[in-house]
């Protein structure tokens, strides 16, 4: 613990370290990818260097600190670090896969399949008739939602743009026209009861996205049908893994950001998740 000059009435700002639970070659990614993007456009000063804004920006994202105690323990106006974090996140999410490219990827490797499965990000609470449609029924809170696909392991491959709270799963994958892009990939998806009816073929044979079978009031499910949704259920356990750690960044914990803004933030941390997951590996 160290005492800075900052003096508020009589007594003193006090600054901590704090473990960050992140590789060195993530942080080393970052300030990278800054000096590229200073060189480009030629911007030769920075208050702090690349290594230690990665540092900061990555504090921020991974713990949720305040911008305002990030300013004040490095002694930079807080408007600085939001700056940075701005800049980092549009950098990070320019390297985020699209949808068609990410899938003809897994083909390519030889994969057959992915898991889609969708996710509430919760936000701070929202009011107004104009507002309404940010609050999830199903969650109880507001936020917003976006779907992901992840490969047969759990690593996240895709994440749609932020939609409002209420969205279903299924009008989410309809409106990224899902479907199509898995057919040109030649893929499969598997996916919960919430995308049931987003693929309707006129042939069984040809379906692309797999979701179990729904019991109702007036029809149970016989036998074989409870063993392949067992089945399937243990075959989509690894889109949860992916969502987990997603989730492990903190940020994500209740956004306080324009929602507008959502989508670039949680495409930059799936660039970052997937670099940590390489790293482990």
């Amino acid at each position: 613990m160290s005492k800075t000059e900052e003096h508020i009435g009589d007594t003193v700002s006090l600054v901590y370290q704090c473990r960050l639970p992140l590789s060195t070659s993530t942080v080393n990614h970052l300030a990278s990818l800054l000096r590229r993007h200073l060189k480009s456009i030629g911007s030769r000063w920075r208050s702090l260097p690349p290594g230690k804004i990665a540092v900061i920006v990555l504090a921020v994202l991974r713990h949720d600190q305040r911008l305002t105690d990030m300013a004040g323990g490095n002694n930079i106006a807080e408007s600085t670090v939001r700056r940075w974090r701005d800049e980092m996140i549009h950098l990070l999410a320019a390297r985020a896969p699209r949808l068609d490219r990410a899938l003809k990827k897994i083909a390519k490797r030889g994969g057959e399949v992915v898991l889609v499965d969708g996710t509430l990000i919760a936000t701070q609470r929202r009011t107004g008739r104009d507002n309404r449609k940010h609050f999830s029924g199903k969650h109880h809170r507001h936020g917003l939602h976006f779907l992901a696909l992840t490969d047969e392991r759990g690593r996240l491959i895709w994440i749609s743009d932020a939609r409002p709270g209420r969205t279903h799963d299924a009008t989410a994958a309809r409106h990224d026209h899902l479907v199509e892009h898995l057919k040109a990939a030649g893929l499969g998806a598997l996916a919960d009861l919430g995308f049931l009816g987003v693929d309707k073929p006129d042939d069984p044979d040809d379906l692309v996205i797999v979701t179990g079978f729904k019991a109702t009031r007036y029809r149970k499910l016989t036998p074989g049908q409870k063993t392949a949704n067992r089945v399937l259920a243990a075959g989509r356990a690894p889109v949860e893994r992916g969502f987990a750690h997603l989730k492990n960044w903190r940020i994500l914990t209740k956004l306080r950001t324009d929602p507008a803004r959502a989508t670039h933030l949680l495409r930059a941390l799936l660039v970052l998740t997937n670099i940590e997951a390489t790293t482990g590996n």
